[in-house]
């Protein structure tokens, strides 16, 4: 076993050969290469498959062992200065390990038909391999410098995958946006680092964990100065993790492909700030501002990510601001002390969001039969509905998926964010009600999604009061030109309409009239609404191929079991589970009492519980109630009209609901407040120095050459050469000096 453990850093290098061999092939063997693109593919599932094989061995040999292996070696030694570089084999790690390792072959296998037609394939490949590569050196390292090596190569491989289509301009911005906003954490991070070697005088994990409690029990340190420079650490992991207010980049990132958001937002780039905050866990909780910074960030994070994506119509940026807050959950976790349970959540929710990601992914697909290859479109839940009986396998896996991050039992999310709620009640009573609000907003957006993309029929779009059309494809007026008859509230109001779909022809019913259409594949207009058209079975929806759905198919599975793993078994008079057994060789480091092991009994347990399901389930019932299906009306897919509903002439509702439904759906206005603030301003300053610079700081140097060149001329007409001209205004002006001193005195 230690010889194994001593070859453990092979496993971070194993998927590195495939963007090495393409590189080299594009360089040398252009054509081959490209036509042996399959090839590529099938050689980053092997080595990622093999990374899984040392990964589930370490993790095993972690169980039946219980205790953690470090091998180091000197990089450079310069007087008492050392830099070791090595890795750290423990059970976060394993962990860790095993969760990159498994999605990242699913996503692998996924990308592999969907991005089949790309021109970009072998360069999409080489950069995840690369950027699984990076991910599993970030959590084998055994020292903070070797972290931050690492975890810069992750955030350039995301620059690289969300930036992917890069002719793109939205894809273009979501890149830099990510770029900057994780550079202002990865400087905190950077500043973090120094500062607590300059404290400590070490890297290593192990020695500065020790040094640096030491240093604290015995109060031989600054405490302030120390609770800076572990708040510049956690701020390295705001960033990374998009939580308040360092987020804003997270839904720009949806401009990539969906793979790419499925491995970003489930085992790469967000998991890297989890990862570091659990890995520093041991000196974060000895100071307690800090814990209590991380949970009040953590909260906010939760409860702003949820809210945001109430009102979202691109069903990415909706999955990504869950993201945010779930997110928001495993911080809010560690900042309670809840070690176990945000890795566990951790786990838990990387599973089911690579499922919605790449369930996502295949009803874009569906969508692109209908619509093109548009983004704006094919990922617009205003224009889905009705994919349920066309893509069954996918709706089946989306609704589990769904349900998991709900939080319904006995899927994988609902053990790991119920145990949450129930840590959160014995932290904060302000908290956990934030918490369990939340999760029933997670319920209702997530139910929004399931419902407006395959429940009742395809979306029809009514034209707006300006007479501008909101059409679908190319169309044409059924009665004329268009806008000939005028549209008034009352009447949009009263407006219902069915529209049923066959091969041959369709009918909308229209205020009791029915108007049969026959359009020959053509897109129909009335002055009212905007009807695409099916013209036979090929256009319509379609289900993926085997090779995208069968790696849904096996994140189906580990969201039916992974679950388990932290159901408490009793052992000895004493309530375990699997979870919990591997990570106390890691948790007994930390000399803290921490919640490793959850000791209530079955009975307690299932009392707990009830309080989240029911939320869960309220939320539910919620999005069904307004976003059911409706056999003789169209819906308005906006919430505040969803609302209106309920009460039309209930004014302030609809204000309330107004403010609600566009505070959602512009993100909160923080997007514009950076912009307004931060963007402007610096635009504002960079104008103002370049004004100084050109005007002041180069006026004056020009100003004295202007002024030498004039008073050179000058005094290059006085001089003629004649003494008796030089005497005269010499006398002249000692003349003009003495009046002028005879007045002044």
């Amino acid at each position: 076993m230690e010889h194994t453990y001593r070859y453990a850093w092979i496993v971070p290098f194993i998927p590195l050969p495939v963007p090495m061999l393409i590189g080299a092939g594009l360089l040398l063997f252009p054509t081959a290469t490209k036509n042996l693109r399959r090839i590529w593919a099938f050689l980053s599932v092997l080595l990622l498959s093999i990374a899984m094989v040392f990964s589930t061995d370490f993790f095993i040999q972690q169980i039946n062992n219980s205790y953690s292996h470090q091998y180091v070696w000197s990089w450079t030694i310069n007087n008492d200065f050392s830099l070791e570089f090595g890795h750290l084999i423990d059970p976060l790690t394993s962990i860790m390990s095993i969760l990159i390792t498994t999605v990242g072959i699913t996503v692998l296998i996924y990308s592999d038909n969907y991005m089949s037609h790309d021109q970009g394939y072998l360069r999409f490949f080489a950069y995840m391999s690369f950027s699984n590569s990076a991910m599993l050196g970030l959590v084998t390292s055994s020292n903070l410098v070797q972290i931050y090596i690492f975890w810069e190569l992750v955030g350039m491989c995301s620059y690289l995958l969300i930036g992917f289509w890069f002719t793109r301009p939205l894809a273009a911005n979501a890149c830099q946006k990510a770029f900057i906003t994780n550079r202002v954490g990865d400087f905190g991070l950077l500043l973090g680092i120094l500062g607590l070697y300059w404290v400590t005088g070490s890297f290593e994990f192990q020695d500065l964990f020790e040094i640096f409690n030491n240093l604290i029990s015995n109060h031989e340190v600054n405490y302030l100065f120390v609770t800076l420079c572990a708040f510049l650490l956690f701020f390295g992991a705001v960033a990374k993790s998009a939580q308040f207010p360092l987020h804003v980049w997270l839904p720009d990132a949806m401009e990539g492909p969906t793979p790419i958001s499925a491995l970003i937002h489930a085992a790469t780039m967000v998991a890297a700030g989890i990862f570091l905050v659990a890995r520093l866990f041991p000196l974060f909780i000895v100071l307690p501002y800090i814990m209590n910074l991380i949970s009040l960030i953590g909260i906010i994070t939760v409860l702003l990510g949820a809210t945001l994506a109430l009102a979202q119509k691109d069903i990415k940026k909706t999955l990504a601001y869950s993201t945010m807050s779930q997110l928001g959950y495993m911080m809010l976790a560690l900042g309670m002390g809840s070690y176990r349970a945000a890795l566990f959540h951790l786990i838990t929710h990387a599973y089911s969001k690579a499922l919605l990601f790449l369930g996502s992914g295949s009803i874009i697909h569906s969508m692109e039969a209908i619509v093109g290859y548009s983004p704006e479109k094919s990922q617009n839940m205003a224009l889905m509905g009705g994919l349920s009986k066309h893509i069954p396998i996918t709706k089946t896996a989306f609704l589990l998926g769904t349900l998991s991050l709900c939080g319904i039992p006995p899927l994988a999310c609902f053990w790991s964010k119920d145990e949450i709620l129930n840590d959160s009640w014995l932290y904060s009573t302000i908290f956990a009600i934030i918490a369990c609000s939340t999760a029933g907003f997670t319920s209702f957006y997530m139910f929004r999604i399931y419902l407006l993309t395959f429940e009742g029929h395809f979306h029809i779009h009514f034209k707006n009061y300006s007479g501008k059309k909101n059409s679908l494809v190319y169309s044409m007026s059924l009665w004329g030109n268009e806008g000939t008859k005028p549209i008034t509230k009352n009447f949009r109001l009263h407006l219902l309409t069915l529209l049923i779909l066959n091969n041959n022809e369709k009918s909308f019913f229209l205020k009791k009239k029915t108007y049969q259409v026959y359009a020959n594949g053509k897109t129909l207009t009335c002055p009212f609404i905007t009807i695409p058209y099916f013209v036979n079975k090929k256009t319509w929806p379609y289900e993926s191929k085997n090779t995208m759905i069968f790696p849904i198919f096996l994140l189906v599975l580990f969201i039916l079991f992974v679950g388990f793993i932290g159901i408490p078994f009793n052992q000895g008079g004493i309530d375990l589970d699997i979870l919990s057994i591997s990570l106390t060789p890691y948790i007994n480091l930390l000399h803290q009492n921490i919640n490793s092991s959850n000791s209530e009994d079955w009975y307690e347990f299932i009392i707990n519980s009830i309080r989240s399901v029911s939320i869960a389930y309220l939320g539910i019932f919620v999005a069904s109630f307004l976003y059911k299906p409706v056999s003789s009306s169209i819906q308005n897919l906006e919430l505040i009209n969803l609302f209106a509903k309920i009460g039309y002439k209930k004014n302030f509702w609809n204000k309330i609901t107004n403010i609600i439904y566009h505070c959602s759906y512009n993100r909160g206005y923080i997007d514009a407040f950076y912009a307004a603030s931060l963007s402007r301003g610096i635009k504002g300053l960079a104008e103002l120095t370049h004004f100084f610079d050109r005007q002041i700081i180069d006026g004056i140097i020009n100003g004295v050459g202007i002024l030498n060149f004039f008073v050179g001329e000058s005094i290059k007409y006085i001089g003629g050469g004649r003494i008796s001209s030089y005497l005269f205004f010499y006398l002249s002006s000692l003349f003009i000096f003495l009046l002028i001193y005879y007045f002044l005195n």
